[in-house]
């Protein structure tokens, strides 16, 4: 491979990591002038874009009656058929979605390891259910918090 072509695309990648950087700590910075952001901030799992999302597709979260019409909205809750529970909905939001399921992704091992109530919750998901189908369910835990 010609050792130019490698240097330009180098450069170039080097120039989207820039651009990357620069959104960041603009959504950053928006985050930590909302009110609601910086509140929704405090959630784990839940980071600037995750909050910057959620407080400009929800707005009010009053709109909802209660949490888990959220994650329903978000399509985070099972299917259900009959008294049989089947894979989540995905309805709704998908951008929100896949947000606040990589942001419990992100969690997920830490919070496992408190010896909270969300701790042993999840611990006990995690010795019986894969660790995506745990972090689905984090993801609509936090929703419901939100």
């Amino acid at each position: 491979m010609d050792p130019r072509l490698t240097r330009r695309y180098a450069a170039r990648w080097q120039t989207l990591d820039d651009q990357i950087a620069a959104f960041d700590a603009e959504f950053t910075a928006e985050a930590k002038n909302d009110e609601a952001a910086r509140r929704l901030m405090a959630i784990p799992g839940i980071g600037a874009l995750n909050a910057t999302a959620l407080v400009a597709a929800v707005g009010d979260t009053w709109t909802f009656e209660r949490g888990r019409n959220l994650a329903a909205w978000l399509g985070l809750v099972p299917r259900q058929a009959t008294s049989r529970l089947l894979g989540i909905t995905k309805r709704g939001g998908k951008y929100l979605r896949k947000m606040l399921i990589q942001g419990a992704r992100a969690a997920l091992p830490t919070l496992s390891r408190r010896s909270t109530r969300l701790g042993q919750w999840l611990r006990g998901l995690l010795a019986r259910a894969h660790s995506n189908t745990v972090a689905v369910a984090l993801a609509a835990k936090m929703a419901r918090i939100v």
